[in-house]
């Protein structure tokens, strides 16, 4: 079940994708006394009852009313509540790519790591970054499964992690590497303005197998970069919300970003940064594809 945020004619609405992704069902339309107005209202308000019912309407093409040539497909979370939460170098290849590639960088410990993005707007597919070449040149893309939380929480145990998720979705963590670099952590080279994108859509949770295992890919003009598996997975899933939950709460809606593989532009001698007019690809087949232009 794929739930998606869109654009109709003035208004922006909440629905999910009929099987064959060529319309759209609108939840207004069909939870008529809940407020589901926003990706974050459905992600708080619908119970576990209210999925079945959603499933059992997949059959039902009646409902499914509004033809996707008629919308405009956004971002499924514009803003997050939070800054995003992202792991670093959660795949062996690509913490061995940053190791050899970044002077100075050591990780001497077996320990995630964590760091926080800010993102005023988040970018859907179809949107174009507005990459800011004049503050660094070195833009690069990061392809990553990312984990929307479905409801507070706090000490999460690993054994209960699955049933704190909402779904998943495709990210594409932008990066300026010499801002990283210069400012010796990664928060601000990672949140100038448009570069986090996340879409086409929301993958609920019961439609992968948990744990989580699917290929994970980004092309750069038609030239496959990545490509992985969240199997390889340093830590994986249960392991980074039952971490990031000790001691420090986290909130429905809240999106996880779980790492990249290997393949980075910053990861080639010499390095493959983004240009402008760029298209860069994301792929998680059980999701779809996240498609930016670079401005």
């Amino acid at each position: 079940m794929k739930f998606v945020r869109y654009r109709q004619n003035d208004a922006v609405e909440i629905g999910i994708f009929n099987a064959q992704e060529t319309a759209v069902m609108n939840l207004k339309d069909v939870f008529l006394q809940k407020d589901l107005s926003t990706m974050q209202k459905v992600v708080e308000n619908l119970t576990d009852k209210d999925i079945d019912k959603l499933h059992s309407w997949l059959q039902n093409e009646r409902l499914f009313k509004t033809k996707v040539e008629d919308i405009k497909i956004l971002a499924p979370i514009e803003r997050s509540l939070h800054d995003i939460l992202c792991v670093g170098v959660n795949y062996s290849a690509h913490l061995q790519e940053t190791q050899d590639r970044v002077d100075g960088f050591k990780k001497e410990t077996n320990d995630a790591v964590y760091f926080g993005k800010r993102a005023i707007k988040i970018l859907g597919s179809g949107e174009k970054v507005q990459a800011c070449f004049d503050i660094d040149s070195a833009v690069d893309y990061e392809v990553e499964l990312a984990v929307i939380i479905g409801k507070t929480g706090k000490n999460i145990r690993k054994e209960e992690a699955e049933d704190y998720i909402f779904g998943y979705s495709i990210f594409n963590d932008f990066s300026s590497r010499r801002l990283q670099k210069k400012h010796m952590q990664w928060f601000r080279g990672k949140s100038l303005d448009t570069y986090s994108a996340m879409g086409p859509v929301i993958l609920h949770k019961s439609a992968l197998t948990f744990p989580v295992e699917v290929d994970v890919k980004c092309s750069v003009n038609d030239e496959l970069r990545q490509n992985s598996n969240t199997k390889l997975f340093l830590h994986d899933i249960p392991s980074i919300i039952a971490e990031l939950s000790q001691g420090m709460t986290l909130e429905a809606g809240d999106i996880i970003a779980t790492g990249t593989p290997s393949g980075v532009g910053m990861g080639y001698k010499p390095g493959k940064w983004l240009k402008k007019g760029d298209t860069v690809v994301c792929e998680i087949p059980p999701i779809g594809k996240l498609i930016n232009i670079i401005e």
